[in-house]
């Protein structure tokens, strides 16, 4: 079975997830290597590519991640929401002890993962995040290779909410205008 990530109650619909409560999770510092973590989630293979828009279960406002941020994502020892790097390098989630050895010895570097010794595993365990849909797995693929892609960092994600909100005219738009006259 995949190791989880980022499965908190808060995230998804009811209790009972198998990461708890984001909020028992929550730190005040994080990792001291937590930007490479970050990347590392950042780099994983998408195994399910989920078109939603979502804002931070603590804070409520808009993140990198927003788009597709419960996609499916893995490194093929562990399985984690898209959107589980926002809450790392925002609230500084824990991290199980596992998950940090096994990606500080791969020097943060997304592995190849072979399709045949992945498939078993992942049969295991979408059933335990409610995608028990999307098994068995099929692939036409033999090995997942890791792919460059272009991750909008939370530097980026700022300066553009704030062009957004500069190039917004004055007032609100949620308020209803007075009808024409004719």
């Amino acid at each position: 079975m995949l190791g989880l990530l980022g499965f908190y109650d808060e995230l998804e619909k009811g209790s009972g997830q198998p990461n708890g409560s984001i909020r028992d999770a929550v730190r005040s510092v994080g990792e001291p290597d937590e930007a490479d973590l970050a990347a590392y989630l950042d780099a994983g293979h998408v195994l399910i590519d989920v078109m939603e828009a979502g804002r931070d279960a603590i804070t409520g406002s808009p993140h990198r991640h927003s788009p597709g941020c419960s996609s499916l994502m893995t490194d093929g020892t562990w399985l984690w929401r898209q959107d589980f790097s926002h809450y790392l390098e925002i609230h500084h989630v824990s991290l199980p002890e596992r998950f940090l050895e096994h990606v500080r010895g791969l020097a943060y570097r997304m592995p190849t993962v072979d399709v045949a010794q992945f498939a078993p595993h992942y049969d295991k365990t979408m059933p335990l995040v409610g995608w028990a849909s999307a098994v068995p797995w099929r692939s036409t693929s033999t090995t997942l290779v890791p792919e460059p892609r272009a991750a909008t960092s939370k530097a980026q994600f700022d300066a553009m909410m704030l062009e957004q909100d500069r190039n917004r005219p004055q007032g609100s738009w949620g308020k209803r205008r007075k009808p024409r006259q004719a």
